[in-house]
């Protein structure tokens, strides 16, 4: 998510089958539930039998409980010992979804359980709809959720499944379309970049370029691409990009017409944009210059050549000349 386009390893497998079976999927349960996540060795038809045997005497075998509470918590399956919030969610499979992919020193979800959450959840870490999720989670860091950061997450958009969580990206999507929750979105964006670890203040401008293009997918404005292209042309003398640069940039775009004509360096923009508008206005005027010479340099090269309608005329008074009419 977002970094993740540097940090975080893309899914190389299949994200499932419309079933939802998937090697991965499964892996990331059975490391991360402890000894709910169904961990033990013993063969299918061993344990069957076991199974079977406790039951007849009216004993309710480990081995089912101890599977019962991943598959609850990651497809939404109801529990008799579910303690539901207000807002009818389960906190008990909330816990147990987020112990699922937490680290096993940390209590938060880092970059490998991520990869394994995202995977899960059928999306791929770099894309947008992770993005959103983050906003939705308010994630202070990329590829890491806190305990306290996916608890309140998943209370906020109502989900305590990897199912409940997965269908309610067509809404978070349309929020995020929204111009004040775009500018919300767009603002924490530049947060999440940055490296805590590092104190960062400023963002990577590879990282930067990464980021700008993820959270315009919905909606990218005309100027975008130009001013990422200049972005990636003149990479000495542009360290990083501020958090001023960032949150101007929007404005930017809202404000500034596509041919810039509107564009003051008396106003109060950031000194890039007045390089920016130089730049794309020299680069505007080669390719008009080099679209004019275009046509006057094919004309130069047919200039030696004969003339169709002069070759068709002589080649018609040849052949009367050599018929002797």
């Amino acid at each position: 998510m977002g970094q993740c386009v540097t940090k975080c390893k893309n899914p190389t497998s299949s994200l499932g089958s419309k079933s939802g079976d998937k090697e991965s999927g499964s892996k990331s349960h059975h490391k991360k539930g402890g000894s709910g996540g169904g961990g033990h060795k013993e063969e299918p038809g061993a344990q069957s039998g076991k199974a079977t045997t406790d039951l007849s005497n009216g004993t309710k075998p480990s081995e089912v409980s101890a599977e019962t509470p991943v598959i609850s918590a990651a497809m939404g399956e109801p529990r008799n010992d579910e303690r539901v919030d207000g807002d009818g969610l389960s906190m008990l499979r909330l816990d147990e979804l987020f112990c699922c992919y937490k680290d096993e020193q940390e209590d938060a979800i880092l970059e490998e359980g991520m990869e394994m959450f995202c995977n899960d959840l059928r999306v791929d870490p770099a894309e947008f709809r992770v993005l959103v999720l983050a906003w939705k989670f308010q994630a202070a860091t990329m590829c890491k959720f806190t305990r306290k950061e996916f608890v309140d997450g998943c209370k906020a958009i109502q989900a305590d499944s990897l199912e409940g969580i997965y269908s309610r990206f067509p809404v978070m999507l349309l929020d995020a379309r929204g111009e004040e929750n775009f500018k919300d979105l767009y603002r924490f964006t530049f947060q999440f970049g940055l490296d805590a670890d590092e104190g960062q203040r400023s963002l990577q401008r590879d990282i930067a370029i990464a980021l700008w293009r993820l959270v315009f997918t919905q909606d990218s404005p005309a100027i975008l691409e130009h001013w990422l292209d200049f972005l990636s042309e003149n990479p000495s003398s542009i360290r990083g990009i501020s958090r001023d640069t960032w949150n101007m940039f929007l404005n930017f775009t809202q404000a500034i017409g596509p041919d810039l004509s509107n564009y003051s360096e008396d106003e109060a923009w950031p000194s890039l944009f007045d390089t920016f508008v130089e730049w794309e206005l020299e680069r505007r005027k080669r390719e008009e210059e080099e679209a004019l010479r275009a046509p006057e340099e094919q004309g130069t090269e047919t200039e030696g050549l004969p003339n169709p309608e002069r070759l068709e005329t002589e080649g018609s008074r040849g052949s009367q000349t050599w018929g002797g009419h």
